[in-house]
């Protein structure tokens, strides 16, 4: 069935209306889309969203610990008295009895600490959700752009292919006419054979790549139909574009530090929780009971029926535990040691990853340049040599090699392309600062499939 698919994307994105003649389950993706696929259908990120509201509710359960706790219950009996001796009878009737309790905690350190500590662990959980958020956001950029950098490997060793094909059918025409040995023609059949074994692996690496793309966004993409990133768009730099700022942002805003900075304070309660088996609780209880069952054995034949109310505030003091609640505290007291020593540990990491990123994404921009120049220089050699082939200086060999450096030289740049792109949003996640935004501004780089400048082969015509 063929359709006109038309659509409005967002103001980012930078496209009215796209046509496809195509199945209705085929159409063309940008990130942005990949992105929202990604939000609905990615089972880790929605074990992540279930995961923070089951945690949502350990506050409230604290807090029940410290409200009043009403009780409540209803007893039904039949009595059948009788003497000694003659076993005659000297009562027999039902009786019932109601109670109804109520208790309020007036002091009682543990319930308070607990209830402190359980907003920690809330937040804990609200930081726990926010990384897996950016971790979607990278997951889908990384396998998003896993496939581009496939698709135009795959391209570019097709394209070394053909070219390879042309020249072993020049080599054999060369042989026949006396031109050139045999040799020529065996060399150029054995690289057109490796290559060949070689877009073989590279298909299935690319059929990987959108395997991995469709466990996150629940759907197969189309390499063909991906919005692609064109080879004239200059990469951002980073913004600001000093490391010591990254740094410094990393230090204390970085995801994994706030939390371990959380767990710190968590720990801090845990010593608290543990000492209050060393101090005295307090509680307030009134009670209300009504019992007909008491009165048949005080008073078998008074048929009335009391309500005894009583009203008490308890204090309870320990005494000695055998001395658990000593190493409890020394226990938990330890593992706020490690807790600390945790967070010194992630704060360096992050430092170190703040650094890693930034140089990364600094010589990703330079290795995109140098390798931009050697593809042109490549090109230029290239010619060179089928020049000098045609003109006897040069062998076939030489204008193998050169034709598989200029495909070479293809590939590592647009991988050079891609990581440059995703190493940035590593950068900025380190930092926790990495929202839907950044993607979005990714994304409004893209251009739709077929677009001029986007293939990898776009800017190359091969010597003859």
């Amino acid at each position: 069935m063929v359709k006109m698919t038309c659509w409005i994307g967002r103001a980012v994105i930078g496209f009215a209306c796209v046509l496809t003649a195509l199945p209705t389950s085929v159409y063309a993706m940008d990130l942005a889309q990949a992105w929202q696929l990604a939000l609905n259908n990615d089972p880790t990120y929605q074990s992540a969203r279930a995961q923070y509201r089951a945690m949502a509710q350990k506050m409230p359960q604290a807090m029940a610990a410290l409200l009043p706790q009403v009780d409540g219950s209803l007893t039904g009996a039949y009595l059948d008295s009788r003497a000694t001796g003659q076993m005659n009878q000297v009562f027999q009737g039902s009786r019932s009895a109601w109670n109804l309790s109520l208790t309020q905690p007036v002091f009682n350190w543990s319930s308070l600490q607990t209830f402190e500590q359980s907003k920690l662990v809330v937040a804990r959980a609200e930081i726990d959700l926010q990384i897996a958020y950016q971790d979607l956001i990278l997951r889908v950029s990384q396998a998003y752009f896993d496939v581009l950098a496939r698709k135009d490997s795959l391209e570019a060793l097709q394209a070394e292919k053909r070219s390879i094909d042309e020249q072993l059918a020049a080599s054999k025409r060369r042989f026949e006419l006396g031109d050139a040995t045999i040799t020529d023609a065996l060399e150029a059949q054995a690289r057109f054979d490796l290559v060949s074994a070689n877009i073989i692996g590279e298909e299935n690496k690319l059929s990987n790549a959108e395997d991995a793309l469709a466990r996150i966004i629940g759907r197969p993409p189309e390499a063909n139909l991906l919005f692609a990133l064109p080879y004239s768009i200059t990469l951002p730099t980073p913004n600001p574009n000093r490391l010591a700022d990254w740094s410094a942002q990393a230090k204390t805003a970085s995801l994994n530090v706030v939390r371990s900075r959380i767990d710190t304070r968590i720990a801090d309660y845990e010593i608290q929780i543990a000492k209050s088996g060393h101090y005295p609780s307090v509680s307030l209880s009134a009670q209300s009971t009504s019992n007909t069952v008491g009165n048949s054995q005080v008073r078998p034949f008074f048929d009335g029926r009391t309500i005894d109310n009583s009203v008490a505030l308890t204090l309870s003091v320990p005494i000695y535990s055998g001395g658990g609640v000593s190493a409890r505290v020394v226990e938990k007291a330890e593992l706020q040691q490690k807790s600390v020593y945790d967070l010194e540990a992630v704060r360096r990491r992050a430092l170190q990853l703040s650094r890693e990123y930034f140089n990364g994404v600094q010589a990703g921009l330079a290795r995109v340049k140098g390798l931009s120049a050697a593809e042109k220089s490549s090109l230029s050699a290239l010619k060179a040599n089928v020049t000098g082939y045609n003109i006897g200086v040069r062998i076939n060999l030489d204008v193998l090699d050169a034709q598989q450096q200029l495909f070479v030289t293809k590939r590592d740049l647009a991988v050079a392309r891609y990581l440059t792109l995703v190493t940035s949003l590593q950068l900025r996640a380190n930092s926790g600062v990495l929202s839907e935004v950044d993607l979005l501004t990714i994304n409004s780089l893209l251009k739709p499939p077929g677009s001029p400048g986007t293939g990898i082969m776009h800017d190359l015509k091969m010597p003859r």
